[in-house]
């Protein structure tokens, strides 16, 4: 009993204990029970999981107001709602990633998923790396709030490209240093095949191998944008974590829906950006012009979540007229 009371990283054990727990149940429902098969995932089931998925984020930021508090309950919704949105980005990152290695709809749920777990690992590393930082060297937070000044200044001002994913250092040492398949082998990541010399059996890996690696890639340089943004908020590690991995996630299961849809947010990047200036100012504003008061919690969640929500409503107002397929 006395272990689950410990305090590990400024929170109980057993509150860890059940995060994880929760992660794991949801995990095994999701894959278990919902998705036993590969199978092409519709837009109306994307968004009903998604429902799922938020109000489970949402209940568990309701738990966490009950145990900890406001304060950190709304810096949990504040970090949750930025994660959730800057995903929106991503999103469109991992459809170009399918479409490039020609991944079909009925396999990119399972390769969203695995991609999912690994992060809820290199997040994990991340977010703990941060905290270190922060509790050593306190005026990280302000290279933290400057870097994010900086990104929103620059999502702000440059123009949107589509990166070239055949030229990533990742998939041509892969592609030179390992047997990949030209064709998919359904949802397998390695299979075993004749080698075109000895005519052995050789293991092999596939392209959803290579795509699975580069969405992984692909989130770490999103996370250095999101995490950031959320140790700007709070520095207690626990909301860092749980806000940024509950919203991952639902990621998987919005996908499909965003993805029939990512035309229609082109101007929620300005909305992001502008959250991300906020966010960094309100650091250097809370330190010197308030002398260290604390920036109030559900002031920056109203200008965060109306700024997000403002973004999404003008983008699907001035791409209302547009065909995605032109």
């Amino acid at each position: 009993m006395d272990f689950f009371m410990m305090d590990w990283l400024g929170t109980p054990v057993w509150f860890w204990l059940s995060f994880l727990g929760i992660v794991a149940a949801l995990t095994a429902f999701d894959l278990g029970v919902l998705h036993k098969e590969d199978k092409e995932m519709g837009i109306g089931e994307s968004l009903k999981l998604s429902a799922f998925y938020i109000g489970i984020a949402l209940l568990f930021g309701g738990w966490i107001w009950m145990e900890k508090g406001a304060d950190l309950g709304l810096k949990y919704y504040t970090g949750f709602f930025i994660e959730k949105a800057l995903s929106i980005d991503n999103v469109f990152v991992i459809s170009l990633i399918f479409t490039f290695f020609a991944i079909p709809r009925a396999y990119q749920y399972r390769a969203l998923l695995w991609g999912i777990l690994a992060v809820i690992v290199l997040r994990g590393l991340m977010i703990a790396a941060g905290a270190a930082l922060v509790q050593e060297v306190y005026w990280v937070l302000y290279i933290f709030a400057a870097f994010l000044i900086a990104t929103g200044i620059r999502m702000l001002w440059v123009t949107d490209h589509d990166p070239d994913i055949s030229k990533n250092p990742v998939v041509r040492w892969i592609s030179t240093h390992m047997r990949v398949t030209k064709d998919l082998h359904r949802e397998k990541f390695f299979v075993r095949v004749p080698d075109e010399k000895t005519g052995q059996l050789v293991r092999a890996a596939t392209p959803l191998f290579l795509a699975l690696v580069v969405i992984n890639l692909a989130d770490l340089v999103f996370a250095v944008d999101s995490v950031p943004a959320i140790f700007a908020i709070t520095t207690d590690t626990f909301i860092v974590y749980t806000s940024n991995i509950m919203a991952i996630l639902g990621l998987r299961a919005l996908y499909f829906a965003l993805a029939a849809m990512v035309h229609r947010f082109h101007y929620l990047k300005y909305a992001l950006a502008l959250v991300l200036v906020f966010i960094g100012t309100k650091i250097f504003v809370s330190d010197f012009l308030m002398d260290g008061a604390k920036f109030p919690p559900l002031l920056s969640l109203g200008v965060t979540f109306g700024l997000i929500l403002g973004g999404i409503f003008w983008s699907l107002w001035k791409t209302r007229e547009i065909d995605p397929a032109r």
